[in-house]
């Protein structure tokens, strides 16, 4: 579906695209260093089906971390909420996304929560299937069904560049698999999670699967529904608490939408009942955020009043 431009959407990108050169765009990923630091567009999908738009919202998008939504929902749908926090706890923390040092000191020994990395792969291990390609094609079929596009898959670039140099993932596997967290082979897990981090789609796919997850689960231009929406539910609420790797506390203050970044300069949200957005800007913050995202949402959610709280 085409979606138009506003003068008003394109004035808020305008602003906040300044505060992109403040940014850097994610280096530890190799595949990742080709980004535009100075690029930001933004798509917002409305339950109504219309659409509005500001940038190059054509260009692909790796989800990286945005996926962990994704794989979260398909998990509790496959497994249920008591077989997933029995693998991974509810709890946001203030370490950054990759800490390995929570898995040591905490009691529990599981991760603290379904959005950093040790978490994330935790969820991952618990999508059902009988191998490594049959997991990773029922959660892109998931992916399609949410983004009403049966064309999208992941980039095999980006994947292989992920899995070359994912170190600190390995040892986060190896560590929760001495714990029992995980029982597969890690090289299999690995595979089966960077191929997910590099499912690749444009800023109209993410802001029409924001919409799903803003209206509970349910796809109104499809009149159907994809998410139970206990699950919904759930999702968004880790989006509020954790979606921002360790800034989600001052975005939930400033911003104050579900939304869950990844460090591909992609943002996902979800503003209750009316709209989803998709926005890609690869210049990140310290914290791995999209640094023009960040400031495009605060505009928004100020001037709208989109806040939850």
């Amino acid at each position: 579906m085409p979606c138009r431009s506003s003068e008003e959407l394109d004035g808020l990108v305008r602003e906040a695209k300044k505060v992109t050169k403040h940014g850097k765009v994610a280096n530890y990923i190799p595949a990742l260093q080709k980004g535009n630091r100075d690029d930001l567009s933004v798509a917002i999908y409305h339950a109504d089906g219309t659409c509005l738009s500001a940038g190059d919202i054509e260009q692909k998008i790796t989800l990286q971390s945005i996926s962990k939504v994704l794989s979260l929902a398909l998990a509790l749908m496959d497994c249920g909420e008591e077989c997933v926090f029995n693998k991974v706890g509810y709890e946001p923390t203030g370490d950054p996304f990759n800490s390995i040092i929570k898995l040591e000191t905490n009691h529990s020994r599981k991760p603290l929560n379904p959005m950093i990395n040790a978490g994330a792969l935790a969820v991952t291990h618990l999508i059902k299937g009988v191998n490594v390609e049959e997991r990773l094609e029922r959660l892109i079929s998931f992916i399609r069904d949410l983004a009403g596009h049966n064309v999208i898959t992941y980039s095999l670039e980006v994947a292989q560049s992920e899995f070359e140099t994912a170190f600190l993932n390995r040892s986060l596997c190896y560590y929760m698999k001495q714990d029992g967290i995980i029982d597969e082979d890690v090289e299999d897990l690995l595979d089966l999670y960077t191929k997910q981090c590099a499912i690749e789609m444009d800023c109209l796919d993410l802001a029409r699967i924001g919409l799903v997850f803003a209206m509970n689960g349910f796809d109104p231009v499809r009149e159907k529904q994809i998410i139970p929406v206990e699950v919904a539910r759930l999702c968004k609420t880790f989006m509020v608490t954790c979606g921002m790797y360790n800034a989600s506390g001052e975005f939930a203050i400033r911003v104050g939408i579900p939304a869950k970044s990844g460090v591909s300069g992609g943002i996902m949200g979800a503003v209750r009942n009316r709209f989803g957005i998709g926005i890609f800007g690869p210049a990140l913050d310290e914290k791995g955020n999209s640094i023009g995202g960040i400031e495009f949402l605060e505009m928004l959610s100020k001037r709208y009043e989109l806040s939850i709280f």
